[in-house]
């Protein structure tokens, strides 16, 4: 049995291999991060991955994850998985829903693989076309995570292409009119099938909450943030790189009142 201690939270911020970036600056998102912890009094610790989460669970309340690379392999899954069952919370952002990726014949393309990770996390990352500018949209205005975030907001982001792994047991929070992947040829991951599109044809899920035994899980596939150290050459949709918007530093979203109020309330869920 894990014992839960009231305002502890542990943080995940890294990418794969160790020591790597994974394309995202993730100093500056960690360091976002703790800075809303703070705000709030909460007691944080930090990892770069899941390797001894073994070790930070036992009397933490919440887990807050923004990786590149890492994920739980079925070991440290259930470890997170009883620790959810006896009332943990875990907010996973972005990059939380990739993880283990293998290429795809002799070329550089890679496919995804799901895991264990993916099945208690709710979302599995399929791919995400250039980053552009959209529109996201809140499903449930009045739902608690949502509070006081405004029915749609605008922002520049990777627009990623989430597959539900529990439809019936998911709220859906976010979700955005981003259409079929149109990448540009060999570009983005392979897969076999848009199993992250809607049935109507244009909306992807972007934030979804579950609850999972006395604890629950949060998602939120918005996040994407790079510096000219951790992402030289990113892929830009040609509307941004038109009008000068192709940023060597992007930190849109992180910028946004919206998100930051979303990432507020999912403390406050987080912690009770």
């Amino acid at each position: 049995m894990t014992t839960i201690m009231s305002g502890r939270v542990h943080v995940i911020a890294g990418g794969y291999p160790p020591g790597a970036l994974g394309g995202h600056d993730m100093d500056y998102a960690r360091l976002r991060l703790l800075g809303l912890l703070a705000d709030q009094g909460l007691l944080a610790t930090v990892g770069n991955d899941f390797s001894d989460i073994h070790r930070w669970l036992p009397g933490t309340q919440m887990l807050i994850t923004y990786v590149a690379g890492p994920y739980l392999d079925d070991d440290q899954n259930q470890i997170v998985r009883r620790w959810l069952d006896d009332g943990g919370h875990w907010l996973g952002l972005h990059g939380t829903s990739g993880g283990k990726a293998t290429r795809v014949g002799d070329g550089r393309r890679r496919r995804m693989v799901k895991t264990s990770h993916h099945d208690t996390l709710g979302g599995f990352f399929i791919s995400h076309p250039p980053i552009r500018k959209f529109r996201v949209d809140v499903v449930d205005p009045g739902h608690p995570l949502t509070r006081d975030i405004p029915e749609s907001f605008e922002t520049i982001d990777e627009p990623y292409m989430i597959e539900i792994q529990h439809p019936s047991e998911t709220q859906l929070l976010l979700t955005a009119e981003l259409g079929p992947d149109d990448s540009p040829p060999g570009t983005g991951f392979v897969y076999d099938e848009d199993t992250a599109l809607q049935p109507d044809g244009k909306t992807r899920a972007l934030g979804f909450t579950r609850n999972i035994g006395k604890g629950g899980v949060t998602y939120i596939a918005l996040g994407h943030c790079h510096s000219p150290a951790s992402q030289s050459r990113p892929t830009v949709d040609p509307s941004l790189e038109a009008s000068g918007v192709g940023p060597a530093v992007l930190r849109a979203t992180w910028e946004s009142d919206a998100y930051i109020q979303l990432l507020r309330n999912a403390i406050a869920w987080g912690v009770g």
